[in-house]
């Protein structure tokens, strides 16, 4: 049974009709139109001079040159001309704004775009790895918001830039569910809809007034109304949740508290690389080299800014599971929420920083075969999931990336992937292996439960790496010349290029031809039977579409001996 359909979301359904349909108005400005005008006005406002000079004939001449146009009387050409700039300035942002366009069939989303030089740009629906919806402050002022949809390729994005902000919301979750195999019923009918007032198409594709009317059907004293109504939304718009109470479960919400995030950036490499520098620019500035102070001091102060600028970013940070996948968002002005749907995540990696650990706190990165173009908070990869959260939170974001795995039948193992010392329920390392991981040794391990690998190492830097083994795509066994000596191998698995790195070495030399074997019979009977590329379409038992897609193609596993 899938989620009842929000009030933007059947707003938004005649937009997935496979016609073309345009932006929103206000997009040739927000996509640069306003820096165009600045530059311009900058400009005209440096060479006035000149330029009403080579019009006049006298280039020479002394004074003002808004006197000289009065002296010569000529204002009537002046606002001729400035009138004649300004409809081509306009002219061009309409016919800019007439030939980009999007539609959405029922299975891709195309844009094209372009005035001189033609672009199209197209994503199948069943490579969709993440929808992203961006409100910039400028956005917002316009009631306009920009849909990034993630796709498995290389350069593979598309985006809608810009859209009406509840257009957005409900042509997201339009496109989850046509890419989750649902199919509207026809047979269903549904009143129409009012979609977001300001700038969006109206039913016949034209200018749609505050009330859903036709633009130029309203008097002067609706008008007045309309402006009030428009400026009271915008308001609670800027004020409102990052995250709308209605989309998810409380208890299904995890947030960072803004005292942790804090603790976290301040606890990081780049604040113990601020140190190392202040204490070398300490002790060259007693030894009597003071132009230290003029080469560093400026870099240090600017530092500032970046622990201003990753806070501010993250603030507002929410990890949430919707219908369509987990929800993650963040921003303070402007605001950022992706949303990932099921079945698009390959790795997910727990980990830990040495100066982490008396809190208590952890990360969690995860990698996809697409990535947004818009920064993650503080300015990281979108690929981190959780920026710092202790155990509790990352307990319960695994169970939203990873909800068939990471119930209560499976705490133990994670706990124990986490923080044990190993000689659990984990295949470690032999004694052996001391000579090449004195530290970590004890800690190596892996472990293969109900189609997921575990791989567990590090002793400082605490690292547990999940790869449900549907997604994998290879294993690779690796023997140097020292491993063969103790007799060790090195295991590698293969996914999507990200920040996880599933590996581990040092492992027990039969016991890694038993690792390939096991991932290798895992791997094809989890790709068998995965369908969490469709995740809301019904089982081939129960009468599937004909034009459901075939499952993915089965892992490669390699053995590789190193001479």
């Amino acid at each position: 049974m899938s989620a009842p359909l929000s009030a933007a979301e059947r707003a938004a359904e005649r937009f997935t009709d496979g016609e073309w349909h345009r932006l929103h108005p206000a997009t040739p400005l927000l996509r640069g139109g306003i820096v165009f005008v600045a530059i311009l006005g900058f400009v005209l406002s440096n060479l006035r001079e000149r330029i009403v000079g080579i019009f006049i004939g006298t280039p020479d001449y002394g004074g003002d040159p808004i006197d000289q146009i009065y002296d010569h009387g000529w204002e009537g050409w002046a606002l001729l001309a400035i009138v004649v700039v300004l409809l081509l300035c306009l002219g061009a942002f309409y016919l800019s704004w007439r030939m980009h366009s999007f539609r959405i069939t029922g299975d891709a989303v195309e844009v094209r775009s372009g005035i001189l030089f033609r672009t199209q740009r197209k994503a199948r629906l069943d490579r969709i790895q993440g929808i992203n919806i961006v409100r910039p402050v400028l956005a917002r002022i316009f009631g306009a918001a920009k849909l990034d949809i993630s796709v498995a390729g290389h350069d593979a994005n598309v985006q809608l830039a810009y859209l009406g902000s509840s257009l957005a919301d409900g042509l997201r979750g339009d496109v989850l569910r046509l890419a989750s195999g649902v199919r509207a019923s026809e047979a269903e009918s549904r009143p129409p809809e009012v979609t977001e007032s300001f700038g969006e198409p109206g039913p016949q594709g034209g200018m749609a007034g505050p009330d859903g009317s036709p633009a130029g059907v309203q008097g002067a004293a609706a008008a007045g109304g309309a402006v009030s109504g428009l400026v009271t939304r915008r308001v609670n718009e800027f004020i409102a949740p990052e995250l709308d109470p209605t989309v998810a479960p409380p208890q299904s919400v995890v947030k960072i508290p803004p005292l942790r995030l804090l603790g976290s950036l301040v606890l990081s490499g780049f604040t113990i690389f601020l140190l190392v520098v202040v204490a070398l620019l300490v002790i060259g500035v007693s030894t009597g080299r003071v132009w230290l102070l003029f080469v560093v001091l400026p870099g240090l102060l600017g530092s500032a800014s970046f622990y201003i600028n990753r806070f501010t970013k993250s603030l507002r940070y929410s990890i949430a599971g919707t219908p369509d996948g987990v929800r993650v968002g963040f921003g303070l002005l402007s605001l950022s929420n992706e949303t990932l749907p099921p079945g698009r995540i390959h790795a997910v990696e727990v980990l830990q920083p040495l100066l982490w650990r008396p809190f208590g706190w952890w990360q969690i990165r995860i990698d996809t075969a697409g990535h947004s173009k818009e920064k993650g908070a503080a300015g990281q990869p979108n690929t981190t999931m959780l920026p710092v959260g202790d155990a509790a939170d990352v307990a319960r974001v695994l169970g939203l990336v990873l909800p068939d795995f990471a119930t209560d039948a499976h705490r133990e193992l994670i706990v124990a992937g986490m923080t044990s010392r190993g000689r659990d329920s984990y295949i470690g390392s032999p004694r052996r292996a001391a000579w090449v991981r004195p530290l970590s040794w004890r800690r190596n391990g892996y472990s293969i439960v109900d189609g997921v690998i575990l791989l567990r190492r590090g002793a400082v830097w605490r690292s547990l790496a999940m790869v449900p083994l549907a997604r994998l795509q290879s294993l690779e066994i690796q023997q140097g010349p020292i491993d063969r000596m103790l007799g060790l191998a090195g295991a590698r698995l293969h996914t999507v290029s990200g920040p996880v790195r599933p590996r581990l070495a040092a492992l027990d030399a039969p016991q890694s031809v038993h690792l390939f074997d096991d991932v290798a019979a895992g791997a094809i009977a989890s790709a068998q039977s995965d369908r969490s590329h469709r995740w809301a379409e019904l089982p081939f038992d129960q009468a599937a579409p004909l034009d459901a897609p075939t499952p993915p193609s089965t892992p490669t596993t390699t053995r590789e001996e190193h001479p």
